[in-house]
Order: structure tokens, then sequence, then C-alpha cells
């Protein structure tokens, strides 16, 4: 089979802000929801193995299908704010829809599922409609492999009581039903909890069933549910002896009676905050006969989880290990699951960051933090990767800017080592400025400048495996901070230097008041494996170093020249006023020269890799060239007179134009619309005449994001990237000698299928500046050859980067001799 086009390589995502997002299992995968889409992540991989998408609105639950005989599962219900439920099925080592579920009217917040006979699958789902739904699901009728729309059912089930999970979290009471005769009959309600309940789950233990609850009243409960005989039911208490009080009902079906009873097993007591999450470590299989471990893990919004266990002596659940944060001005955790093995746990937080701790081998009782998967947790406006093509930072609507780069351990994966910026506003924009510096913009109306600490450079050297006194020599390791805080109240970072964390230390010696009441404060660490999200959050902060103030309006757009001398900046606007382009020196951080030209916001900019010119593209439906005039005596410093562009009557698209970019030549600039169009246009021999140069490309959906690959083809065409409002990437080959009439010059060499696509719109695309793949070449790995073919081989390969509303950043990894 011939290899794939597009290789997925990274996929950088988080958890949704529901309780009941995450699911383990027994295969060893942890799903959880994130946007609109359903991620599959392995831990030991470091990796995330697929993204489900199927979704129109917010995953809220996902739910691994348990086999009875705890082998890998092959099924995945998940539920979501768009009303409906999927169930997804393996087929060849992929997940594929199996049924969609439409009936209920509102978001769906809980599902469960299980196998019932002729391997039918028999779900449960509760949604913000207040209801409770039951659906079977029968492959039988799927019909010819179209997706089934499914009708809700009560079905019968065999002798027993089958208790709904999960779907009782907004009310006080647990409510178990029985299911009989196509109608839920309420059996017993358990009283207790004293506010709202937030999780439940089941453990099965020999003849008895564990059910243990978490509630907003901060406690934990365990409820024991057995079977009574006939003599034990009607036998009166002995009032002679001390033992917990039982709720007992009966259960009719076919004219059998059973009975049951329901004690409560024991109250756990240790969080201080809400208990959002409760989990039993799975079962096994040991020596042929199914093994219940006693051990149930609790999450709760004091940002710490607990694993519970009795006694082995007494019997008395008392708390064995715990583990979290403390401090820090994030709320807690939303929810945990506990690997198949019990040897990791992880917990999903109000940010939506994954915490991961593994227990160590040699070390009785000790656990320590994991490496884990991040990302932003709101839309990805933009991102850049470094000069040298590195790592790469992204901003996002969650108000922060991270930082990604490969981890060079048994294999490359990568990984957020730093975020450099958390701001009180949502982040737009940003711009490298050189190889540890960047501009970002926000909602605001301000530029920030930063710079990376000497800690990152020193932390970055450790796991990239690039050489630490290489990176300081290039970045003035001199004049560096060790690092940066964010004061009380503050937007900036503050630079933190080595004397005064040296005074700091010293017990009682602070330099202001102020200095006693700090929130957060950095600490320097060495790092040799990506942190976890608590030292993300405090100590790889990034210090402030200027700001730049001129606009009127909150920032959308920046550009940077290739030369890292000019910063290229617009806001938001209604009028020409505002909509002009303001140019900055990086030298001297001063305001370089205001380009008026179009009437509304300008969308995107680009500097010609050559830096001699400046396009920007607007909302008013045309483009601006702007060209570098040569310095003078008088005038030394960059200046950029209007070059060309085009007025409403001769623009080419006929709406907003969202982006735009440059052939790695500076021959040639291409543009893309919410029209549907991408144009290229180049100058010719004789400035400043300017012609169309291609036909013009209809992509069928509304082209959001463009980028030339700075990589040529091998028959010297030109590569381009082209990403829709839909979340599909296209590749195109353009060979500007071909007959351009009939649209002979472009032709279609890749896209992403749907496991990897985006599930919502492309908001930014960049190709790595050189060819290669991060982290792979001229670093080889232990024991691997660095012949000539090895180099070539890997020079063959190409990187593009891509963020999106769905809150993904992905990269891709593509070989020029596969199209």
């Amino acid at each position: 089979m011939a290899p794939p086009v597009i290789e997925t390589c990274h996929v950088a995502c988080c958890a949704n802000r529901t309780p009941n997002v995450v699911s383990w299992g027994r295969g060893g995968i942890i799903a959880f929801g994130t946007c609109t889409s359903v991620a599959l992540y392995d831990p030991q991989e470091r990796g995330v193995v697929a993204v489900l998408n199927g979704h129109t609105g917010r995953v809220n639950t996902v739910q691994w299908v348990h086999r009875e005989d705890c082998a890998p599962e092959s099924h995945l219900v998940s539920g979501g704010s768009d009303n409906q439920l999927i169930v997804w099925e393996a087929q060849n080592g992929k997940f594929v829809q199996l049924v969609e579920c439409k009936g209920h009217t509102g978001p769906v917040c809980a599902v469960d599922a299980i196998y019932v006979e002729d391997s039918k699958i028999l779900v449960a789902s509760s949604a913000s409609d207040s209801t409770v739904r039951l659906w079977l699901c029968n492959k039988a009728n799927e019909g010819n492999g179209q997706k089934q729309t499914g009708a809700y059912i009560l079905h019968l089930l065999p002798p027993g009581v089958v208790v709904v999970q999960h779907f009782v979290a907004i009310i006080i009471n647990i409510l178990p039903f029985l299911i009989d005769l196509q109608q839920l009959h309420k059996a017993m309600s358990l009283q207790g909890h004293e506010d709202w309940i937030r999780g439940v789950t089941w453990a099965s233990l020999g003849g008895e069933l564990l059910l243990a609850s978490c509630s907003q009243d901060c406690l934990i409960r365990v409820w024991r549910l057995c079977a009574k005989s006939g003599t034990d039911a009607h036998t009166e208490d002995d009032h002679t002896i001390i033992k917990m009080k039982e709720d007992v009902f009966e259960v009719k079906e076919r004219d059998v009676s059973s009975v049951f009873a329901v004690s409560l097993e024991t109250v756990l007591a240790g969080h201080e905050n809400w208990v959002y999450g409760v989990h039993w470590q799975p079962p096994f299989y040991k020596g042929g006969e199914l093994q219940q471990p006693l051990s149930l893990l609790s999450a709760s919004m004091d940002k710490t989880m607990i694993i519970w266990a009795p006694e082995e002596g007494s019997g008395v659940w008392v708390e064995q290990v715990r583990v979290g944060e403390v401090g820090g001005n994030t709320l807690g955790f939303y929810g945990c699951q506990m690997s198949p093995d019990g040897s990791m746990i992880v917990a999903h937080a109000f940010h939506g960051a994954l915490h991961l701790w593994c227990r160590e081998q040699d070390k009785e009782g000790q656990w320590r933090p994991g490496v884990v998967i991040s990302g932003h947790f709101n839309a990805v406006q933009d991102l850049s990767w470094d000069p040298e093509g590195e790592f790469i930072l992204s901003v996002g609507s969650d108000q922060t800017t991270r930082l990604f780069t490969p981890w060079r351990n048994q294999d490359v994966t990568w990984h957020e080592i730093s975020r450099p910026q958390i701001h009180g506003y949502d982040m737009q924009c940003l711009a490298m400025v050189g190889r540890f510096q960047f501009v970002s913009g926000a909602d605001e109306k301000v530029l920030r400048v930063f710079q990376a600490p000497r800690n990152f450079v020193e932390n970055f050297a450790n796991i990239s495996g690039t050489s630490r006194e290489k990176l300081l020599t290039s970045s003035d390791s001199a004049n560096l901070p060790e690092g940066a805080s964010t004061p009380a109240l503050g937007l900036s970072n503050k630079a933190v230097f080595q004397g005064k964390i040296l005074a700091q230390l010293q017990e009682g010696q602070f330099n202001s008041v102020s200095d006693q009441y700090q929130e957060s404060y950095f600490h320097p660490l060495i790092m040799t494996e990506p942190p976890p999200e608590d030292h993300l959050l405090q100590n790889t902060l990034w210090p402030e170093v200027q700001k730049l103030y001129g606009h009127g309006f909150e920032m959308f757009c920046l550009a940077s020249d290739s030369a890292r001398t000019v910063v290229a900046s617009a806001c938001k606007a209604s009028k020409a006023e505002h909509a002009a382009v303001l140019l900055w020196s990086t030298a001297t951080w001063r305001q370089l020269q205001t380009l008026p030209c179009h009437t509304l916001t300008i969308t995107q900019m680009a500097f010609s890799p050559d830096a001699q010119l400046l396009l920007a593209v607007s909302r008013d439906r045309t483009w601006s060239l702007w060209r570098r005039n040569l310095p003078t005596p008088e005038s030394p410093e960059p200046r950029f007179s209007l070059y060309a562009h085009t007025r409403k009557d001769t623009a080419i698209h006929s709406r907003i134009i969202w982006s735009c970019d440059w052939s790695p030549d500076s021959k040639y600039f291409v543009t893309s619309s919410r029209d549907k169009k991408v144009k290229d246009s180049g100058d010719s021999v004789l400035p400043p005449e300017i012609k169309s140069c291609s036909s013009i490309l209809d992509v069928g959906d509304s082209a959001t994001a463009v980028a030339f690959c700075p990589v040529l083809c091998s028959d010297s065409s030109y590569l381009l990237a082209v990403g829709l409002e839909c979340g599909r990437i296209l590749l195109y080959r353009w060979s500007p000698d071909q007959e351009s009439a009939g649209g002979h010059d472009w032709s279609s060499c890749g896209q992403t299928d749907i496991l990897q696509s985006h599930a919502l719109t492309v908001k930014r695309l960049r190709w790595r500046p050189r060819p290669g793949r991060a982290g792979r070449e001229n670093n080889k790995l232990d024991g691997q050859n660095d012949g000539e073919s090895d180099v070539e081989e890997e020079n063959s390969w190409v990187q593009l980067a891509s963020a999106s509303a769905d809150h993904s950043v992905k990269i891709f990894n593509i070989n020029k001799g596969t199209l």
C-alpha cells in the first residue's frame, strides 16, 4: 500500500471543561473530548493516536464500552452539546462512526454502555432536557454500512438489578432503577449526601456490588448492595448486635421475587472542596478469576487526588496516597481515571489540562508527576516557527502563549515546555523577532515584546538535545534574567534576576511590602523532561521587555521580516483612519511609519522572504503591496512606500480576504478568501506592473489560511497548503510555466482525511522554515547512523503546522517524494 501523503506528527489539545469527559480504556488508551472531537491518547507513547470528528457541538462526555473479559475495547460512546450521541467502533485499526443517536432536546451530559445478548450495545444517556434515555445499538440493523439514527428505547435485561450510572449527578439522591417490561421503576432512594452528587461508580465484588458516590458536600460515600435470601429478608432485627442500617427492597419479575439490601459501607472525608470524580481501579483476570481491587480514586476542586483503600486488618477505609498541587490561582479537578494496572492516575482540570501521576516502581507508596499531553483550551488564533525551525509558538483565546518542541528521549515526541505568556486578554497574533524573542498582540491596544530567560534556554537545551553553550552564546546570556514572575493583579511578566532570587531565599528578607504577598513566584528548575502543568503555569514565563503603544483598537495581526529588523502590526478597524499598518523597529522598538491604504480591518500581513515587500490583505476585499525604500543618510531606518494595490472595482475576490503568503523566491504572492477562491499574483520584470499569474483555484469552501512551502518540489513547482473553514487542509502544486487557461497550472496532490482534519476553521498554516523534521535532523538518536543517505532522506520531508478554532495545534509530516 502506498504511504500516505500527509502523516500526523503531533496533536496538541486538552480536555473540555466538563466532569465526565475522560475515560481510560482497558487497552491503555485515554479517550477525552476536546472541543467538538474525541481524542485518543496513548500515555505510553505520549501522543494522540487518533482524533474522532463527528459532533457539531462540544463533546461533554466520553465512555469506553468495557468488555467482560477485560480485553481492549472496540466500542466508544460520546455525547455532546449537539444533543446527540455517537457510538464509535474499531474497524481495521481505526475508529469509525457506527451509530448516531438523536432524540435528546438538550446537551448530553453523561453516558454509559454495556454489552447485552447478541453483541448488542445498550447505551444510557442523560441530558440537560431532564431525561434519561436508553438506546439499543444493533449492528445487524445497520443497513449496508450506512449510519443509522437510533431511537431511544427501553430494553428487557436478564433477571437482576441494573442501576443507571452517572445520570443522577444533578439531584441529591442516588436513584437505582429497575428495568422491567419496557419500563423503569424506582427501586430505592439512598439518602445521605447534602449537596449535588457529581459522580457515581460501581465495582463488582464477588456476589455483591459497591457503589461509590461523591458530592459537593466534600464527602464520598461507599454503599454495599447484596442479594438477601428469603429467610434473611424476613428475619427481625437483633437489637443486641450493632450493625449498619440496611435498606431492603423487593424486585418482582415474572412472578419471581428477589430481595436486595443496600447499606452504607463507609463515608470518606479528606477533601476540602467539592468532590467531582470517583473511579474504582479496573478489575483484571488473575489465575482465571476476575479480581476487583478495593482501591478507589477521587478528585476534588481542592486540586488533589486521593487513593482510598481498606486496611488489611481492620477493614477501615483510609487514605493511602494523596497527590496534587498546593497554592496557585487555578481551579481544581473535574474528574479522574486510573490505568488498567493501577500504576498511573490522571485528572483533568478546570482549564482542560491533564495531570498524570505514575507510581514509583522501586519506592513503595511514592508517586511522581508524569509527562502528559497539553494544549490550548480555546480557539488557537496564530502560530509561528522559530527561525531555526526547532520549536513552535502559538497563541489562543484561552489567553495563553505556548511553546512546543520535540523531546529527544527514546523517541522524538512533541511537548509543551514553556508558557511564556499568561494574559488577561484573549490572544490574537504573534510574530517571532529572533531566536528567543517574540511580539504578541491581544484584545487590547498594546503590543508586548518578550525575551526568553536564561532558565528557559538551559532547559530547552536539555530537552531538545541542543548545545547549551551554543544557545547561550547566540542569546547574549550575560544580560538574560533568570526567569519571570507575574505580580498580583498585573498583566506584565517581570524579569527575575539571580541576585533577587538569592535575596528572597534569605528568610525574612523582603525588598518591599508587596513581596510578602506574592501569589506566585518564579523558582528556577533544571528540567530533563517536559514540565507538568503546575510548573508551566508558574516557572516557565518569559519576561516582558517592551510595550508598544499606537493602535486605537484591539490587535488583530502581526508580521516580521526575515531580517528581524521590522515588525508590522494592524488592529481591528471599521474606518480608514484605524485600518493603517504600523511599522516598528526591533532595534529601538520605536514606531517607524504609518501605512494607510485600507478602509476595514487588515486580516493578515506577510513580508516577502527577501524582506523587500510587505503584503497586506483586508476585510475590505482588497490587498496592498508596500516596497522598502533604499536607505539614505537622512533616513537610515527602514521605510516603505505603497507599490501597488487593488480597489473595490478592480478586486479579484468578492468576499473578505482571510490570508496571504509569499513564494520562497519572493516572485509571487497568493491570497485566499471567503469566496472559496485562491489566487496567485506576481511582479513582472518591469515594476510597478503587477499581474495575475495563475488561474483562479476554487477550493470548494471558505479558504481561511494559505501558506507557500519554502522548499520547491522536484519539478521546481511550488507547494501550497490551503486551510478551509470546515477544518480540512489541501495541498496543491502550482507550476507557473503551465498554461493557466483551464486551471492546468494547479494540481491537487493531497489533503487531510477525516481523522487528520481539524473539526473547525483552520486559523493559520505555517511551514517549517527549512526541510527535515524537527528533532530528527542533525541530532540523530543514540545508535543511529548519520550518513549521506540519512541526511538526503530526512531532507525529503517538510513539516506543516496548523492552528484551528477547534482548540488544537497540529503538525504534519509531508514527504515530497510522495506528492
